[in-house]
């Protein structure tokens, strides 16, 4: 699942090309949205905004309308010079925005819908959200809140992929993030402290950043599947799944003991 780095990466380039304008065309090419009439209903407003909380996108047109897409598994966002290749089928485009001879393509949803301002605003799946990890000032008293009120005997690996915790973060920056600060992801949470919960944090966070600017995430990948590279051969990396979704979770049993 894209995390919350590559959402602000794909507003950070969507930004320039539809904030403040006003489409030339618009079109939902997918059959699903074929009684919803997109088009009519955004025709001629201007896109107020284009921001990101978490994983969540946002597409702001005047007239209170919202566009809100979550990528989960297999969704895509994509910015092309109109008349470029499209890099999947045309089949799979759900959403085709163009200004001048750039193209705003979104591919796959699976969640992609249009819904008034107050709906963004009460809807729980947004509402309901932590503090953005990759929010301009982070908000570290309420992520250590929201982190004090889940279950204490939760492994701090899994609590930190709860949305309602701190949004953005993924299995990779979980997995990077408990490594680099050297705690051990299957820790209780009740047995983190507050000063090791957010040095996750201050380890990921500046990482994420960078990320959101360049796209480019793999850079940070450490310990997937290779010798600790703090401990060296034969010190392996360990991995199995954790939490609900069964997140293949990765961390050297030496130095994040």
């Amino acid at each position: 699942m894209p995390e919350g780095d590559t959402i602000h990466y794909h507003t950070n380039r969507i930004r320039p090309v539809l904030e403040g304008r006003v489409p030339d065309e618009l079109e939902t090419p997918h059959p699903r949205f074929g009684r919803d009439r997109w088009p009519e209903r955004l025709a001629g407003r201007e896109v107020r905004s284009v921001d990101a909380y978490g994983k969540h996108l946002f597409l702001r047109f005047d007239g209170g309308l919202t566009i809100h897409s979550h990528l989960r598994m297999s969704g895509s966002w994509r910015v092309l010079t109109r008349g470029a290749a499209w890099p999947r089928a045309p089949r799979s485009a759900w959403l085709r925005i163009r200004r001048g001879d750039r193209e705003v393509l979104q591919f796959n949803g699976p969640v992609l819908e249009l819904m008034t301002d107050s709906r963004a605003r009460l809807d729980r799946r947004i509402a309901e959200l932590g503090p953005d990890i990759l929010a301009p000032e982070l908000d570290e008293a309420r992520f250590l809140r929201r982190l004090r009120e889940d279950d204490p005997t939760r492994p701090i690996g899994d609590a930190l992929l709860d949305q309602r915790t701190i949004a953005g973060i993924g299995n990779l920056w979980k997995v990077e993030g408990c490594f680099a600060a050297r705690i051990d992801p299957w820790r209780r949470t009740g047995d983190v402290t507050d000063e090791e919960a957010l040095a996750i944090v201050h380890e990921t966070r500046p990482r994420m950043r960078i990320s959101a600017t360049d796209g480019v995430q793999d850079r940070w990948r450490t310990i997937y599947g290779r010798p600790c590279p703090r401990c060296g051969p034969p010190a392996m990396i360990a991995s199995r799944g954790q939490g609900d979704g069964n997140s293949i979770t990765y961390w050297c049993p030496r130095c994040q003991s």
